[in-house]
């Protein structure tokens, strides 16, 4: 069974970073993408950033452009993402997920549900 699991969230003032991994387990196959979502209290749900696995680009929500990195590990089974000058705004339940398949890659910031794969996801707090 597929699995992905994520770690490094945490509490942090305004201004602070935090890196997040997500790790995938039991599977023997490639992702097309991997990315990172959150839901806002209030706001709903937002795709943050995305990685294409095999090309290594990167797309990323206007809000945190300049301030969050994604990156993956060589054998593109592990996203991390580093996040700088975070902010107040930033406070959601983060959660990565997965994809096989390139049409449901290109639409991962406007059609979330089409990444299959997702972890539990991890809470990140930022204070004023």
């Amino acid at each position: 069974e597929v699995r992905l699991v994520e770690s490094g969230g945490g509490s942090v003032q305004a201004g602070g970073s935090l890196r997040m991994s997500c790790a995938t387990y039991d599977t023997r196959y490639d992702w097309e993408c991997m990315a990172w979502f959150r839901h806002v209290p209030n706001k709903g749900r937002e795709g943050v950033a995305m990685i294409a696995t095999e090309r290594g680009s990167a797309e990323y929500a206007d809000s945190v452009k300049g301030r969050f990195t994604i990156s993956q590990d060589s054998a593109g089974r592990t996203v991390f993402l580093q996040m700088n000058n975070l902010k107040p705004t930033d406070t959601a339940w983060y959660y990565c997920a997965a994809s096989r398949l390139e049409n449901r890659c290109s639409k991962w910031s406007i059609d979330p549900d089409g990444l299959t794969y997702r972890g539990r996801g991890i809470q990140v707090t930022v204070s004023s």
